[in-house]
């Protein structure tokens, strides 16, 4: 009788050297940074331009003029109504993404300035569970439209998320529905919403809020996908292109506006700002 396995692979997207390397280690030319050196670099290797992920903090003291940065919604945390297990229970998948990040959830957001323009900054955390979108990014995304409405400002939005988050089952999902109601509510009065897509956009924040920006701007070789292009190759059975589901392929088919390199964005935004000024 033969015995019966289950098949636990687990997809292994990056080679194993690259998942051994230093975290300050460029992925495309193998340069390496202090991390002094990689933030005075706004996280962009000087050697080849490859963009690390930033982390949110350190993206709204760059983007926000100095101290002009008010954090709202601060105490908004996701519940575990589910009482969700998997390997790990889902509250101490929690307790641990906010001990090692100093956030209550994978998004922040609050009024500031750029450029001495006023806006509504809501910028995700992609290290806090992958920036996976639950309730709480739901709610605070929500509340920094309404702050933004209140004070008659735009509302800049910068997304690095993984998808919906499955601990939360469809109450993840309903944050779908509820984000987008929010920007409809944005638009009625005639308030602009700029969205940059940082790498990676993908499953439900790309479906959603992601994408309903007025200007589209996304970060270079960023992933905005659905499904990640092995998923779809599968399904598909067809080779796709290496930059299937990158910035670059976006722009090559007019779904964004424009790629902007970091060290370019905030000038970028200013001039945004100074051109939907009311």
């Amino acid at each position: 009788m033969s015995e019966t396995r289950i098949d636990v692979r687990v997809e292994q997207v990056e080679s194993a050297l690259a998942g051994d390397a230093h975290p300050n280690t460029c992925p495309d030319c193998g340069s390496h940074y202090r991390d002094d050196e990689l933030e005075a670099a706004h996280y962009v290797c000087g050697h080849c331009g490859h963009h690390f992920r930033m982390p949110a903090r350190a993206r709204i003291a760059w983007l926000a003029d100095p101290g002009s940065f008010v954090e709202e919604a601060a105490e908004v945390r996701s519940a575990d109504p589910l009482s969700f297990y998997d390997l790990r229970p889902y509250r101490e998948r929690l307790a641990e993404a906010e001990l090692n990040t100093g956030l209550t959830d994978a998004m922040i957001v609050g009024a500031a300035a750029l450029d001495d323009h006023p806006l509504e900054l809501a910028v995700m955390e992609f290290a806090f569970m992958g920036g996976s979108m639950g309730s709480a990014v739901g709610e605070k995304f929500v509340r920094a439209c309404d702050g933004a409405i209140a004070a008659g400002t735009p509302l800049l939005l910068v997304t690095s998320s993984g998808g919906a988050r499955m601990q939360e089952g469809i109450l993840s999902l309903m944050q779908l529905p509820k984000t987008i109601a929010a920007i409809d509510e944005l638009h009625e009065e005639r308030l602009p919403l700029f969205c940059l897509l940082a790498n990676p956009t993908t499953g439900g924040a790309m479906a959603s809020f992601g994408t309903l920006g007025d200007v589209l701007l996304a970060e270079p070789g960023a992933l905005l996908a659905f499904t990640g292009p092995r998923v779809v190759q599968e399904i598909v059975k067809e080779k796709l292109s290496d930059d299937f589901g990158r910035s670059e392929q976006h722009l090559r088919y007019g779904q964004i506006d424009a790629i902007v390199p970091r060290p370019e964005q905030r000038p970028c935004l200013a001039r945004l700002l100074r051109l939907f000024a009311r």
